[in-house]
């Protein structure tokens, strides 16, 4: 799916001073042509009766680009997973009522991962609006706790200046979703288009210098400590700030480990790099938390799940937190140097001073040592194909260099820890909100931004049955994804809380009845493969790879299979359960 006018628009003066003429047009034509001058490569939709004028203006834009997926929800994670991967801020399109309301989980998934979208919603003409009429919902009202602005705009002659603020908007400072919601007597309407030639949104200042009296006290109190080490979260993939982070590493020699978010923003090969931290985290990195003289968060929120129960958190620890939004600084943990600002220009301020000759050997040899002696491992089982077993062969296979994209649950774990990222923007998946269905139509953004990279969207079986409906986008378009299901007939993450902490009381996680998937991809027309043991997984994996065009490949392995290391909730860093007899 090539765009047809990415090439011209981009490389052709000509071309954009023609989209930004002064003429007369509707609402839906302003609507389009914006979009284009934002350099949109593709809006993720489905239509409906209140947004059928913008849609009918498609027919007539042959430069316009639009994939019809086959659920809202559907559009809205293709779009965040566009996003992620390409760093542009992701659009998604669809109808009032029920087709906006459908896009409410993906908006909050985009929140809490702080990823830039701009989701445009019709709605019933402006002198319906509170009068419940068909179709009629208040998505402002719904969305306000989600995202990060939004507007419902009524006049026409505020539309083409609302998508440029929203574009402006979803894009600086900490990203995030922006609303649009448009009544349809205002996409029917015709006005005079005149481009707005700057944004200026009056108490919007996203743009912080770095406080150079907080950097000058985080190197002072990098060369007092004894045992400093880094947490880095995904502002650093979100900020474009890995080559800054991997300098910052490489003079400093401080440890690191990543969050789930921030997985990619540094070299998993690195040696200095010991893992992720957390629920599901290796034991060098928690116990370095533990044990850490000087903690530097680095566009990191402090999850739940990152630092467990807060009185085991770095206890002996000065804290450092740099952070794009202020709000986030002594929200959940209390630090002795906040630091506001992009994480990018403040690693960049401390690349410049910091020093290089710190007297942390000893330090740094112990979590080394922990690393070695302590590796992420599992039982094999001649009988069994194990999940860990396929990421392994799939980080192989691909080198680290593929983008992968995941559902939630066990497999999303398994894929933290056991595939190799070495790049930013190569893990998908949704961290804060932990959205089931969210992992496959991700992999078809990333495949859209990304046509000639190799997308790989790992899910569990349960997972995959929320949006399996986008199988028909991948066989219509011939998008390659490779689309890899883990299939352990149960919702594992789930089975494996009530096996660890409720007893083994298992209730209502049985998926025996769930669909053969290798006959569910081929009636989308999808190439379907199943594998049961290595060998077979070797092959079928292989055959998968030489396949031009998309496959489902439908692993089977045991439903006993625990995520391991694994803290149970309401513990701490300490408590760390490495294997279970």
């Amino acid at each position: 799916m090539k765009n047809r006018y990415s090439d011209t628009y981009k490389t052709n003066d000509s071309w954009r001073q023609s989209l930004i003429k002064p003429e007369i047009l509707s609402g839906s034509e302003i609507l389009l042509r914006t979009l284009l001058l934002e350099e949109v490569d593709c809006v993720f939709g489905h239509p409906g009766g209140a947004v059928l004028y913008i849609y009918d203006a498609m027919h007539d834009n042959p430069h316009f680009r639009h994939l019809l997926t086959r659920h809202e929800q559907g559009a809205i994670h293709a779009a965040d997973g566009y996003a992620r991967s390409t760093g542009k801020v992701g659009v998604c399109l669809a109808t009032s009522g029920p087709g906006a309301t459908n896009l409410v989980t993906g908006i909050a998934t985009a929140h809490m991962d702080s990823v830039p979208l701009v989701v445009i919603t019709g709605n019933v003409p402006t002198e319906q609006l509170g009068t419940d009429a068909f179709q009629e919902t208040d998505i402002i009202g719904i969305t306000m706790p989600i995202v990060k602005h939004s507007y419902q705009v009524r006049q026409i002659d505020q539309l083409a200046r609302t998508i440029r603020e929203a574009f402006y908007l979803a894009a600086t400072g900490r990203k995030g979703p922006v609303l649009i919601d448009i009544p349809k007597d205002v996409s029917a309407e015709r006005t005079l288009f005149l481009y707005p030639d700057r944004v200026e949104v009056k108490g919007y200042e996203p743009h912080h210098l770095p406080n150079i009296h907080g950097i000058n006290q985080l190197l002072k109190a990098i060369e007092l400590a004894d045992c400093p080490v880094i947490l880095a979260g995904g502002g650093i993939v979100q900020g474009d700030a890995s080559e800054e982070l991997l300098t910052f590493v490489q003079r400093s020699g401080i440890p690191i480990t990543t969050t789930l978010m921030g997985i990619g923003g540094f070299p998993s090969a690195h040696p200095l790099w010991l893992g992720m931290p957390g629920m599901h985290g290796t034991v060098a990195a928690n116990r370095a938390l533990i044990e850490t003289d000087l903690l530097i968060s680095l566009g990191a929120r402090f999850d739940d799940r990152v630092t467990m129960r807060l009185d085991g958190f770095a206890p002996h620890a000065k804290i450092v937190h740099v952070d794009i939004d202020a709000a986030e600084l002594n929200k959940n943990v209390a630090v002795d140097i906040a630091i506001v600002g992009n994480v990018k220009e403040v690693l960049a301020q401390l690349n410049k001073q910091v020093v290089t000759s710190m007297n942390i050997e000893q330090w740094v040899h112990k979590l080394l040592e922990l690393k070695k002696n302590h590796p992420l491992s599992y039982q094999k089982d001649g009988d069994h194909l194990k999940p860990q077993y396929i990421i392994e062969m799939i980080s192989e296979s691909s080198q680290g260099n593929a983008i992968v994209t995941t559902d939630v649950g066990q497999h999303q774990m398994w894929t933290a820890q056991f595939y190799q990222f070495q790049n930013p923007r190569s893990l998908l998946t949704s961290g804060g909100l932990g959205t089931m269905g969210f992992g496959f139509p991700a992999a078809i953004g990333a495949q859209v931004g990304h046509p000639d990279k190799l997308i790989i969207s790992i899910n569990g079986d349960g997972g995959m049955q929320m949006c399996a409906q986008e199988l028909a986008i991948c066989a219509i378009h011939q998008l390659p994804v490779k689309i890899v299901v883990i299939n352990n007939q149960t919702l594992g993450m789930i089975r494996q809380w009530q096996e660890m902490i409720y007893e083994s009381r298992f209730s209502h996680i049985d998926l025996s009845g769930s669909p053969d998937f290798v006959l569910l991809a081929e009636a989308y027309g999808v190439k379907g493969l199943r594998a049961a043991e290595e060998q077979e997984a070797q092959l079928v994996w292989k055959e998968a790879l030489a396949h031009p065009g998309p496959v489902l490949i439908d692993f089977i392995v045991d439903k006993n299979e625990l995520v391991l290391p694994m803290i149970k909730a309401g513990h701490t860093l300490n408590d760390m359960i490495v294997e279970v007899k």
